[in-house]
């Protein structure tokens, strides 16, 4: 589990791909401090696994669902990325959950300043849209995020210096790709109550969910 606050920038050394799989090394230095092989890291947002390690850096396999799902695969040498160990059990929670399992992409509107922060607008998918509350959380890229406005679109976030600083967002550029994981409270609460797409998949292994109906709420007493 990750929380969103970006530990370093690090850049991308090489990206091998095969076909739809293949390994990405990482030129690092502050994430490195206590990680084994095995352990993860969040890159732009996605969780992968330590495989080798080197003293100024290390590589992780990239499978045909990462590729699929997020834009890792279009990062090319000298690129740099956001990296975050995986949360230590003794740690501040400062941003939110995230998994580091990437939902899909987005893309880049525009960044707007305003006073001493930037408004960034991006554009997602409607199955990305429909998690995404004002106010509530989105990680771009691996940064804990708050929504400040979302429509049927696209939704914004405003940016202050320290994380524009610590960060690439605000290197980015109108058209470029960047990864979005949803909050994980929405997913779970859609599951449960048996509404969405979520609760199709339920019906297929012979559940009988049947979705948060009038009829039910009476039923428990509401």
């Amino acid at each position: 589990m990750f929380t969103g606050i970006i530990e370093e920038k690090g850049k991308v050394k090489y990206i091998n791909l095969s076909g739809e799989s293949g390994t990405i090394a990482i030129r690092a230095r502050e994430v490195l401090g206590g990680t084994k092989i095995g352990d993860s890291i969040a890159v732009n947002g996605v969780c992968l696994t330590v495989t080798s390690l080197q003293p100024d850096g290390f590589t992780a396999d990239v499978m045909a669902e990462t590729v699929r799902r997020t834009g890792l695969g279009q990062c090319g040498p000298g690129d740099e990325v956001n990296l975050e160990r995986a949360m230590a059990a003794d740690g501040r929670f400062g941003g939110h959950i995230v998994a580091g399992h990437v939902d899909g992409t987005g893309t880049v509107q525009s960044l707007k300043e305003e006073g001493n922060a930037v408004w960034v607008t991006i554009a997602a998918p409607p199955h990305i849209l429909r998690y995404i509350v004002e106010k509530g959380s989105i990680a771009i890229d691996g940064i804990s995020l708050t929504v400040a406005y979302v429509d049927d679109r696209v939704f914004k976030v405003s940016v202050i210096p320290h994380t524009g600083g610590h960060t690439t967002l605000l290197s980015r550029s109108a058209g470029d790709v960047v990864n979005l994981e949803n909050d994980i409270v929405g997913k779970y609460v859609e599951k449960l109550i048996g509404t969405g797409p979520s609760s199709d998949q339920g019906r297929t292994h012979g559940t009988e969910r049947s979705g948060l109906t009038m009829d039910y709420l009476r039923e428990i007493g509401f």
